[in-house]
């Protein structure tokens, strides 16, 4: 029979699956797996002598190795053994090839007739999972039964992390529910680890604790090392730090090992609270254990200090690294450069940037251009940024959506305008997507710029593209209306809110808040008492910025009783005044002659600044 092309053999492919599948539906391809490759062989009648496949297994290097391999495995006479096939098979998902994976998978049971075993149908269900496609990795579970093969623990954690992947946490916990009540498997430390770090990354930390405590009245299945780990460290993310200790505390009451990365989850979470002693003490307790610092905990270290503001403390744990052999990587050069920018450092950013990773022959990647191009845009040294974006293709990084947003930024800040537009229009020829800060960023500028008719344009066209949850978004119309009421077109910001219903869009606190400080700015001061009572109405709890914006308001318009009557809710509430508040009573207090009110809303902050302001009697 004579070879085909490719792309025929593609077609004829899909014709004779979708004949030979009931389940043919579940059969997808991403496009941009090269599958048009050998994979879709031409079935004649030359057979191959067979041979050791496990031996050239070991020199797949990519997919085409792969599928040639199965090209020749699949024309061997008789077939090679099931091992031999899914050892394959398993090779095309360490390769992240997950469509390839599933079309092997089919060809196999439909083409060449092979008895797929419960090793391949879970290869098959995971590839599913991990492309995120769930449902379609339940269907296999119709493979298991029609095949008379039981799912095993795998098979059932291998959905279990699908889900959590999915964000389907109720399915989730369901199905965990499902397995235990009805005993489907027997449960194993991995099932419970899956439940739990699903949990953990869904942000439910009190549900992951109670799965480790069901896990420590069992019999067979006690927690390990790896199971703490994942708990303590979404604490400290969480910034539940000390829960994250007494954790950590009971590991040790009950014999339970700490390692590095117990420690690092720590570190980084103390780091992140300021809480120095402790880090150095737990440091200290680590180094004792002979339990040293990876990469990872340095690195934790350097990005802490740099954003405390402690650059050059960080620069010495930079150092102390190379001394204990822990090489430093582009994350913690790049961790060292943000704290410059931070600080406004920049010839100091860029010497690190240039010099200091030259040395250690590491190469900037996209997180390190983008650090730098974002200090010099709030250093207002766009050139300097533009120049980086042009570098970056030269140095083989392509900049992404957040480079450009950063450089769209800067230079609306700049007030280069049609150069923003540029960009923005360079962005997409790119075939790059703008994203929500994108949008929010081009509104704000052309806002800022006085572009107030260029950016309801752009509103309309966010409109245009099908509006509702995919392309409208309500902070799209807060920015335009702060805009708008910043100068002084309190009527136009009053008409966009008027038709956010029809929008499908609600209001938010920001939006009234908005409202409220361009009616005090406008000295509509009964206008923004009756926005605040109707936010009430809706029950939208004013926050903060709220009140200290209609406390502001009704100082600056000479109505000190309706500002203390607002200032007495807000304390009530828990709020504090802002700088701008207080510093405006402070102003107030020394032009009114001892205003009674002005006197009582200071006295009830700071009575010792109060005396110090006042001359002694």
């Amino acid at each position: 029979m004579k070879k085909t092309n490719n792309g025929l053999l593609l077609w004829q492919f899909l014709i004779s699956s979708s004949n030979c599948c009931q389940s043919s539906k579940s059969l997808f391809i991403s496009h941009s797996s090269p599958l048009t490759l050998s994979i879709f062989r031409c079935f004649g009648t030359k057979s191959y002598s067979k041979c050791n496949f496990s031996e050239e297994m070991k020199n797949i290097r990519g997919l085409n190795d792969a599928l040639s391999l199965y090209d020749n495995m699949s024309r061997t006479t008789p077939l090679p053994n099931p091992k031999q096939f899914n050892q394959l098979l398993s090779s095309v998902v360490n390769l992240k090839e997950y469509s390839a994976a599933i079309y092997i998978f089919k060809d196999m049971s439909c083409n060449l007739g092979f008895l797929v075993n419960e090793y391949t149908m879970n290869i098959a269900m995971n590839c599913y999972c991990l492309s995120n496609r769930v449902d379609y990795g339940f269907s296999i579970l119709g493979w298991f039964f029609k095949r008379g093969c039981v799912p095993n623990v795998f098979t059932f954690s291998t959905l279990l992390k699908g889900l959590f992947r999915e964000n389907k946490i109720s399915e989730a916990q369901g199905l965990f529910r499902k397995m235990v009540k009805e005993g489907l498997c027997e449960l194993d430390v991995v099932t419970y680890g899956t439940v739990i770090d699903g949990l953990c990354k869904a942000g439910n930390t009190p549900m992951a604790i109670e799965m480790l405590r069901v896990m420590e009245k069992g019999r067979s299945c006690k927690p390990d090392t790896h199971i703490y780990n994942m708990v303590i460290n979404s604490l400290c993310k969480d910034r539940m730090i000390d829960s994250a200790l007494k954790l950590f505390d009971e590991m040790s009451e009950k014999g339970i090992s700490r390692n590095v990365v117990t420690y690092t989850a720590l570190v980084c979470g103390l780091c992140y609270l300021s809480r120095w002693s402790e880090v150095k003490m737990l440091m200290e307790e680590m180094i004792g254990y002979k339990i040293y610092p990876d990469v990872i905990t340095f690195n934790s270290l350097v990005d802490a200090l740099c954003k405390e503001g402690l650059v050059d403390e960080a620069e010495d744990v930079i150092q102390i690294m190379k001394q204990q052999n822990v090489t430093p990587n582009v994350i913690s050069y790049s961790a060292l450069i943000d704290g410059y920018c931070l600080q406004g450092r920049m010839d100091e950013a860029r010497y690190v940037f240039d010099s200091s990773m030259a040395r250690m022959n590491i190469a900037p990647n996209i997180w390190s251009y983008n650090i730098l191009i974002n200090g010099y845009c709030k250093k207002k040294r766009i050139d300097d940024a533009m120049h980086m974006l042009r570098e970056m293709p030269r140095k083989g990084l392509k900049p992404d959506v957040t480079t450009y947003t950063t450089i769209l930024k800067g230079l609306f800040h700049g007030g280069r305008c049609s150069e923003a537009l540029e960009i923005f229009d360079e962005l997409q020829a790119v075939g790059l997507i703008p994203d929500f800060y994108t949008y929010c960023n081009m509104l704000d500028g052309l806002c800022k710029n006085g572009e107030f008719e260029r950016a309801l344009l752009l509103l309309d066209a966010l409109e245009s593209k099908g509006g509702g949850k995919h392309h409208l978004h309500i902070s799209y119309y807060n920015v335009i209306m702060d805009g708008l009421c910043g100068a002084k077109k309190l009527d136009v910001a009053q008409a966009l809110l008027r038709d956010l219903p029809s929008k499908g869009l609600k209001p938010d606190v920001v939006t009234y808040t908005i409202l409220i400080k361009g009616c005090c700015q406008n000295g509509l001061l009964e206008e923004a008492k009756n926005i605040l009572l109707k936010m009430e109405q809706i029950c939208l709890s004013p926050d903060e910025i709220t009140y200290n914006a209609i406390v502001k308001g009704n100082l600056r318009g000479g109505k000190y009783e309706d500002a203390a009557k607002f200032f007495e809710e807000m304390c009530d509430k828990g709020f504090s005044p802002d700088s701008f508040t207080f510093e405006l009573l402070l102003e107030l207090l020394g032009t009114t002659e001892q205003n009674p009110t002005i006197f009582k809303m200071i006295q009830k902050l700071a009575p010792n600044t109060l005396k110090q302001k006042l001359p002694s009697q």
